[in-house]
């Protein structure tokens, strides 16, 4: 089997009023991270001024702060300057935004079978859950 080091990574921008994301959104990270369906490859802190300054905060060696406690930030600046540039305009001003890079763990795996199979993922496309909840609803009701 072909090993990857990496598998596919998903940025996720998720919005918070404040400095920091509260408790429950980092719950769920670290559940993810916990059960192995995940590595966390980086953590990054976007605040949007009021007046649209974007302030950047690597999470780093502050993790602990954050509530990352054992958890490894595997790739740190993953997520870069132009990443952080098209993503910023999304967060209303006044509000601030974790940057999360995840790593899917059963996506390398997957890849690595497949590569060592002869196969080669031609295309891959996410459907956000949202979307595909409401089209199972429509369906089921009709």
């Amino acid at each position: 089997m072909t090993e990857f080091t990496f598998g596919p990574v998903e940025l996720y921008l998720v919005g918070f009023e404040g400095e920091r994301p509260s408790p429950g959104v980092m719950e769920a990270l670290l559940d993810l991270v916990g059960e192995g369906i995940v590595r966390l490859l980086d953590f990054v802190i976007v605040a949007k001024s009021d007046d649209g300054e974007i302030t950047v905060t690597e999470i780093g060696a502050e993790a602990e702060e954050y509530g990352l406690v054992d958890v490894e930030i595997v790739a740190a600046g993953i997520a870069g300057d132009e990443d952080i540039d098209d993503l910023a305009g999304l967060i209303p001003a006044g509000t601030s935004a974790a940057l999360v890079a995840l790593e899917l763990v059963y996506a390398r795996k997957l890849a690595g079978k497949l590569a060592a199979s002869g196969g080669v993922v031609l295309s891959s496309e996410r459907i956000p859950a949202p979307v595909v909840n409401a089209v199972l609803e429509a369906a089921e009701e009709n």
